[in-house]
């Protein structure tokens, strides 16, 4: 178990899962101090009321969740143009945007704890258009054009893309906290998510743990071949990751982003 900030290091993470012996490794999803507080109460709950250790934390969604009446609220009192459709309509409409080049807010179900966004305040792309990066790092983060961003992609098929046998049973690669070798026939594929020296900053995502997520990418893959996802952080440079249906519709128009999903929501900005 690694903890503390020195656990964000994706790579160092994965150097030490490659090169010095051990077989697994967990990294908490929060590593740096907003972790202390779990610490603190586990530290209370197992040492001192000596309660028995049985929970393993297989996922980061514990923040709030909006159902959509809350957020068909905040739509109709804010005056903003909408569709409200089913989820499998949404799925396939937020599919065809991305395949066709547009840039998606993704928000949904409870939000993550810890630096990384990972399916339900997120930005999403196509991550085979070499484009994107900087699409979405100039007109849309609004931060240096070189700085990368993560491929999620189905956990049953992450052998495919990334060199990192054994990499779907790691917790980190879940949390995005591993930086493995994208073998080197899919680097011209999903250029847009592979670092200059062929790493990537894997996500791996599955039907259990994120299953509306797991299945846009599935989707994503039937229509196109490649079931993964350019995704980053729902927020702009400067600002934390957004939480409610209200800050994600301010960072969606002050953005270059193209359509927002908001639940089973579809808002898309006037050309």
């Amino acid at each position: 178990c690694i903890a503390r900030g020195v656990g964000l290091n994706s790579v160092a993470n994965w150097k030490i899962l490659r090169e010095a012996g051990f077989e697994d490794l967990y990294v908490h999803p929060a590593a740096g101090d907003a972790g202390g507080a779990l610490g603190a109460a586990l530290y209370a709950y197992h040492m001192i009321l000596g309660k028995p250790r049985d929970f393993v934390m297989e996922h980061a969604s514990w923040g709030k969740a909006y159902d959509d009446d809350e957020v068909g609220r905040f739509l109709d009192e804010s005056g903003i143009r909408f569709e409200r459709l089913s989820e499998s309509q949404l799925l396939d409409r937020v599919v065809e945007a991305i395949a066709g080049g547009a840039v998606v807010g993704w928000h949904h179900g409870r939000f993550e704890w810890g630096p990384r966004a990972l399916g339900h305040r997120s930005i999403l792309a196509d991550p085979r258009r070499p484009e994107m990066k900087d699409v979405v790092n100039t007109k849309i983060k609004f931060r240096e054009p070189y700085r990368p961003f993560a491929p999620s992609v189905l956990v049953e098929r992450a052998g495919e893309f990334f060199d990192a046998p054994g990499v779907e049973k790691l917790y980190p690669a879940r949390f995005m906290l591993v930086v493995p070798q994208v073998r080197e026939s899919k680097r011209d594929v999903i250029p847009a998510v592979t670092h200059v020296d062929g790493t990537g900053r894997l996500q791996t995502v599955d039907r259990e743990g994120n299953p509306r997520y797991h299945e846009l990418i599935r989707r994503f893959g039937e229509a196109t071949g490649v079931p993964v996802l350019l995704n980053t952080s729902f927020n702009l440079k400067g600002e934390p990751i957004v939480n409610t249906p209200a800050e994600a519709h301010s960072t969606f128009v002050r953005s270059g982003m193209d359509y927002l999903a908001l639940g089973n929501h579809l808002i898309r900005k006037d050309p």
